[in-house]
């Protein structure tokens, strides 16, 4: 059974969700990687307010992991900055974790499928992509 998010909460993650847009598509142009897209597609926070939960959607794909290590590398000083901008919305800063959001992949797969783009019937090498090992 999942909890009920507080207004609180809504609020907090809608703050955090808001700026944390501007920090890491900055950092990405100001670090050199022109041409990627980071969006924050959502974030949850904790019900003591402490951690922040944080989905990222990154195109292009293949550039998601290496993306995303960076990203935890920097998390000091993006939490830093984040606390810069809301300081006079939040009291305290929530620890940050960060993950990848690949529901949109999942949803592109799907569609393919549907579409029969990548139909196992035609193709039976995919059956082989597809058994679990």
């Amino acid at each position: 059974m999942e909890e009920v998010e507080s207004q609180r909460q809504k609020k907090i993650a809608g703050v955090l969700q808001q700026d944390l847009v501007e920090v890491l598509q900055g950092a990405a142009t100001q670090g050199g990687m022109r041409g990627v897209l980071i969006s924050v597609s959502k974030v949850k926070v904790t019900v003591d307010l402490s951690v922040a939960k944080i989905y990222l959607s990154i195109f292009p794909n293949d550039k998601a992991a290496e993306l995303l290590k960076g990203i935890k590398s920097n998390t000091p000083l993006i939490r830093h900055e984040l606390a810069q901008r809301t300081k006079h919305q939040l009291r305290r800063m929530p620890n940050l974790e960060f993950f990848i959001d690949d529901s949109l992949e999942y949803i592109d797969q799907i569609e393919k499928s549907l579409k029969g783009e990548e139909n196992p019937i035609k193709d039976p090498n995919m059956l082989d992509k597809r058994k679990k090992s």
